[in-house]
């Protein structure tokens, strides 16, 4: 009897393959409307389980906010929450937001606390407002149409360069990805044994049969070049019609 490769049995996000949760600090999502007005930088530091670091605000009314840090925040700064002018970390409505502005941690339905551009180093740009829609170009360069009552926070994300820095050792990238939840290294198929991977064995590396697997087939032999099965339906002309 077959089974799941390691891929595959990953993606299902159970047992080894799950993120530990008691690392991480908690949510990390933009604030609720009803907090408005300048809040000021406390402290920013490294959440596990995410490349950004996260700054930790005080609300004018006392409570504390955990925001992603934009790029140039430092403690003590001050940052718009929902209202006030456009400065760097500040949270507002992009139809406040004016044209040519990076932005970052943005709502993709009003008030759902930010989902995209969210990584370290990454950022969105502030094309073009119309009526009540405002036009973004995210960082795959693809433009992307959003209310205007969206939120999102002015400059990018924070932790930029993060890849440039070599893990020297190999143990160290273990517990760097152990957090993250995923695999800190990746085997070539060809280089397993027959019973780990479809592609494993034979007298040298070598796939050994097509490469292109349907998307019908079991999740133990999905791999490599996904392809969709197309069907064509042909009408055949009846009678001389």
């Amino acid at each position: 009897m077959g089974k799941r490769i390691i891929s595959r049995r990953r993606g299902a996000g159970t047992g080894p393959y799950r993120s530990p949760s008691h690392r991480h600090h908690g949510a990390v999502y933009l604030p609720a409307p009803s907090v408005h007005g300048e809040g000021v930088v406390v402290a920013i530091g490294q959440a596990p389980g995410r490349s950004a670091p996260v700054a930790d605000v005080t609300a004018p009314d006392g409570a504390s906010v955990r925001v992603i840090a934009s790029a140039g925040l430092a403690t003590g700064d001050r940052v718009s929450l929902n209202a006030g002018p456009v400065v760097r970390g500040g949270i507002l409505p992009l139809a406040e937001i004016p044209d040519g502005t990076l932005v970052s941690n943005i709502e993709v339905n009003p008030f759902d606390g930010g989902r995209l551009v969210r990584a370290a180093g990454t950022s969105a740009l502030v094309v073009a407002h119309s009526g009540r829609e405002v036009t973004l170009q995210l960082p795959s360069g693809v433009f992307k149409v959003v209310l205007g009552t969206c939120r999102a926070q002015v400059g990018a994300v924070a932790g930029g360069g993060r890849g440039e820095r070599p893990i020297i050792k190999a143990g160290k990238k273990v517990l760097a990805y152990r957090s993250l939840a995923r695999a800190p290294f990746i085997v070539r198929g060809v280089a397993m044994n027959p019973v780990n991977h479809p592609h494993g064995g034979g007298a040298h590396q070598h796939v050994g049969r097509p490469s292109t697997v349907s998307s019908g087939t079991w999740p133990g032999a999905k791999v490599g070049r996904f392809s969709r099965s197309q069907r064509r339906k042909r009408r055949g002309k009846r009678g001389g019609q």
